[in-house]
């Protein structure tokens, strides 16, 4: 929400649309793959998913600058979160997907008791994906989607975009937003022996 925290360096690549489980893509759109490296208990892993016609990917420097590992955006790079699909993804603390979400809501509500929390219903059929829809006293919405891509990852992952509660174009964005999570999914990234450059992940 707003500029979340990441944990860890990565590499990242704009492939083409030969990524699989793409049956419900527009055909136009292409696939971006990140990348992290082993942490701990977490494994090496890679998150694929779309990148929508017209929108630009970035890990390496606005990504990096604000501290999260993906950035998502449409038009020139403003620095504000409006309208910014991101990617934070970090080696799991908490054991379960409801403690993650139950932490963020706290968090949230402390710092503006007065907003409103609204169930986001999606499917992704990947990974188990909880969201929510934070609405702000400043009539501003973060959209927040936790993913959980199962104990063996080591990983928990989220998904946020932020979207003025008055924007006219609101409600394309969030179906956009949430083509683009839905489409998401884990793969384990293990190099091949004796590579030297990018490898490509495996399940």
């Amino acid at each position: 929400m707003r500029w979340a925290c990441a944990l860890f360096a990565l590499l990242f690549v704009v492939a083409s649309t030969q990524a699989e489980d793409r049956s419900t893509a527009p055909p136009d759109d292409k696939t971006i793959i990140i990348y992290g490296k082993s942490d701990g208990a977490a494994s090496g892993w890679a998150i694929v998913t779309l990148l929508p016609v017209g929108w630009t990917g970035d890990c390496c420097h606005y990504a990096k600058a604000i501290g999260v590992n993906l950035v998502l955006y449409k038009g020139d790079w403003t620095g504000e979160p409006d309208r910014v699909m991101v990617l934070n993804v970090w080696s799991t603390k908490l054991a379960t997907l409801d403690a993650e979400w139950k932490e963020d809501q706290k968090q949230y509500l402390q710092r503006d008791p007065a907003a409103k929390v609204e169930s986001l219903s999606l499917h992704n059929p990947k990974m188990t994906c909880r969201g929510f829809i934070y609405h702000g006293s400043d009539h501003i919405d973060d959209v927040v989607i936790f993913c959980d891509p199962g104990k063996p990852s080591g990983i928990h992952l989220s998904w946020s975009m932020t979207v003025a509660a008055s924007d006219p174009a609101r409600q394309q964005v969030l179906a956009l937003f949430q083509q683009v999570v839905e489409a998401s999914f884990y793969m384990k990234y293990q190099p091949k022996s004796g590579a030297t450059g990018k490898a490509a992940p495996h399940k």
